[in-house]
């Protein structure tokens, strides 16, 4: 297992990892197989969406932002209970096919690491299981 780190710059982002992804894939030479992101914080997520266009990006934080506001009367005290909550809709893991040593993505896909509470440097697990092909 590997451990990538990625760091932000704002309270909420979407950062595109798909290079370094790519990049981790590359290096453990898999030919075909499962890769599987998981990211162990509890306001940030994994998705895969549209990164051609980055204004997709900001339709999601801005969606996001307006239908769970960082101030709505949350029970929780801390201040980041719309983090915990947007974290929770996107998910904590993804898992990717490898065909051939690429990331099996569409034309437009790309793999975008959420942070809800930065800015921060947070932590993805990446596991690969190699598979015999597909």
């Amino acid at each position: 297992m590997r451990t990538m780190k990625v760091t932000s710059k704002e309270r909420t982002q979407l950062i595109d990892i798909t290079y370094e992804v790519q990049k981790i894939v590359d290096e453990s030479r898999t030919e075909n197989g499962l890769l599987i992101l998981y990211v162990p914080h509890t306001t940030a997520a994994v998705t895969i969406n549209e990164g051609a266009d980055p204004n997709v990006q900001k339709d999601i934080e801005k969606t996001l932002g307006r239908l769970i506001p960082k101030n709505n009367n949350y029970s929780h005290i801390e201040g980041n209970s719309d983090a915990h909550i947007k974290a929770s809709l996107l998910g904590a893991s993804v898992n990717i096919l490898i065909k051939e040593g690429r990331l099996l993505l569409g034309t437009w896909q790309s793999i975008f690491f959420y942070e809800g509470d930065g800015p921060r440097t947070r932590k993805v697990y990446v596991e690969i299981i190699p598979t015999r092909g597909l």
